[in-house]
């Protein structure tokens, strides 16, 4: 497989993967800001789905990633002072996406007791990380 469709990949399934990390905070804001049990339990529906539904991106970009690196070599990975900090960033991005298996199942349970506030904060994480991802990927800086 050349290098172009190994990026193509990475970038469809990463695109992928954070249209669902950036919807999902936005349930768990509503959720916690929700009184109305029909609604509550319509959004664990929701929540559930959308993080089982995205998970499988999350690995595919960071399998075609791993398979960048490969591709490109051991020498390049070295001497690409941007990509580590960028593999640090995905490393964060997956705990992050680990820590939303944790809040769905206390949304599951009825123990949330973080505010919307909370929620819409937690929200901004992945566009942080997006952005920086963006910058270190088209400039390569170091």
């Amino acid at each position: 497989m050349t290098i172009f469709w190994l990026k193509a990949l990475h970038v469809s399934f990463m695109v992928a993967w954070f249209a669902g990390i950036f919807y999902l905070p936005r349930l768990f804001v509503n959720h916690a800001e929700c009184d109305e049990p029909k609604v509550i339990e319509h959004l664990k529906g929701m929540e559930k789905r959308l993080l089982y539904f995205v998970t499988p991106f999350a690995f595919l970009t960071v399998i075609f990633g791993i398979a960048l690196i490969y591709q490109y070599g051991y020498q390049w990975f070295v001497a690409a002072k941007w990509l580590h900090i960028k593999i640090s960033l995905v490393i964060g991005l997956l705990i992050y996406h680990g820590y939303c298996f944790k809040l769905l199942k206390t949304f599951k349970e009825d123990k949330n007791t973080r505010s919307g506030k909370f929620y819409r904060i937690f929200n901004e994480v992945p566009v942080l990380i997006l952005f920086a991802v963006i910058f270190l990927v088209y400039l390569k800086p170091f």
